[in-house]
């Protein structure tokens, strides 16, 4: 790919269609600052109530040393797998949904780019939701009266679609000034949080493997997007690097630092917010905490923006900005009209879905050697025997661990009953679904078409 931008696009921006070239442009540094800001997220504080109560009984099950445990490692195995990710997005200047047209064919990778579409708004409603909620009770703390939440919601919205406009120029701004920023934030957070002292006793590690596919999901929902942004990486090193590196140690730190507050406070499954008590206890940990709410931007950013790039494999001449401002529009007013109540069941099944199609995609791309001859055009020709080791991956990751939605969970616990299978704590639903979609993959993916 050329570094020269057509006409009609920024030379340090990215293309405004899939027939204009990308620019590699992004360093290390940026990949890493960038990662690192959505590697700490509140979504994930609140999520960590997944962690200490995996299997959702309305009380933490899992030790605090056993949930940090379940953080670290769930953080490592994602990062890992995103870092791979974002190697092929480098290599090939494709973003994430286009890329896939090399491993199921241009026309079949239409599936998977209408559930990264639905997924993606999900997540950017989700985080807006969860902006606006910081922004009240900040409002709270310093005025007293937060006023309306659909004034939030809608502030959020609007400067997280202008953000996308300039995509490429919003990551050097989160270089520049947001990084050292959240970092103190942190590192006061966690100072203050240690020095009052976090519980330490109860629970057991039973679950602990149920704990930390969540953590896995929270890293792998990040996973259809990473080349939306490493395809401008100067080099595969700096887009590996700077994603590894950024991603782990913030999402490590932001992890501990949920597990920690959660402990902290009365547990309440039916509140995720009440995670931001022990943030605001003190003067100083609500300006850190305003810190985290403005940089929680950053998410809802990086979901909106991709949401338009996935929708460009349907539409390849579309213009980015015009479906950006769509998407940012859709994510806002669901966000006026969503709840929280299922975002448990919304994680895993998110990572149902992605973890098995990565498998089959690094299998694929690296051991079968299809990185040799990757097919992203509009012709690519259709591959339907790659969606039978994902279809398998899918199923054995719901088989071992079914999303809790009703009358879904019903239909796999019966399957469950009708195979024989009895699931044992050490079964990890991210790591066997893997293996299925990898071993099936070898199997089956071989023979690769001809182009044309």
């Amino acid at each position: 790919m050329t570094t020269t931008a057509e006409p009609g696009a920024p030379a340090n921006e990215a293309p405004l269609t899939l027939d204009q070239p990308t620019p590699k442009v992004l360093t290390g540094w940026d990949q890493g600052t960038f990662w690192a800001n959505l590697g700490v997220s509140l979504l994930g504080f609140s999520g960590m109530l997944v962690v200490l109560d995996p299997l959702g009984t309305g009380k933490p099950t899992l030790s605090f040393a056993a949930a940090v445990t379940a953080s670290v490692v769930g953080t490592l195995i994602g990062t890992a797998a995103l870092g791979l990710a974002a190697i092929t997005g480098a290599r090939t200047g494709a973003p994430s949904m286009v890329l896939l047209r090399g491993l199921f064919g241009a026309k079949a990778s239409y599936l998977p780019t209408v559930l990264n579409v639905l997924q993606m708004v999900g997540w950017a409603v989700f985080e807006l939701v969860v902006i606006s909620t910081g922004l009240k009770i900040l409002a709270r703390q310093v005025f007293g009266d937060p006023g309306p939440g659909w004034l939030y919601v809608l502030v959020a919205g609007a400067v997280t679609t202008a953000l996308t406009l300039r995509p490429l120029g919003a990551l050097r701004i989160i270089r520049r000034y947001v990084t050292i920023a959240v970092v103190l934030a942190i590192l006061y957070l966690g100072w203050d949080l240690a020095g009052r002292g976090v519980p330490m006793e109860g629970g057991s590690w039973k679950d602990f493997w149920f704990a930390t596919d969540s953590v896995i999901a929270v890293s792998i929902s990040w996973l259809p997007l990473v080349a939306d942004y490493s395809r401008h990486s100067r080099s595969e090193k700096e887009a590996f690097g700077g994603l590894v590196i950024g991603q782990t140690l913030a999402g490590i730190a932001g992890s501990v630092l949920g597990v920690a507050a959660l402990a902290m406070i009365a547990f309440d499954s039916t509140d995720p917010y009440k995670v931001f008590d022990p943030f605001t206890a003190t003067s100083v940990g609500v300006i850190c905490f305003g810190v985290l709410v403005l940089r929680e931007v950053d998410q809802s950013f990086a979901n909106v923006y991709s949401t338009a790039v996935s929708a460009q494999n349907l539409l390849p001449r579309a213009d980015r900005r015009v479906l950006c401002l769509i998407s940012g529009g859709l994510a806002t007013g669901l966000a006026l009209l969503v709840n929280m109540d299922s975002f448990a069941s919304f994680l895993y099944l998110i990572g149902a879905v992605f973890i098995p199609m990565f498998a089959v995609l690094v299998v694929d791309f690296f051991v079968l050697g299809g990185h040799r001859s990757w097919d992203v055009s509009e012709q690519a020709p259709t591959r339907w025997v790659m969606l039978l080791p994902w279809a398998l991956g899918f199923a054995a990751y719901q088989l071992i661990a079914p999303t809790g939605i009703a009358g879904w969970s019903d239909f796999w616990a019966w399957l469950q009953g009708l195979v024989g299978l009895t699931v044992q704590p050490w079964m990890s639903a991210s790591l066997l679904s893997f293996a299925v979609a990898a071993l099936t993959t070898l199997a089956v993916g071989r023979k690769r078409p001809a182009a044309g």
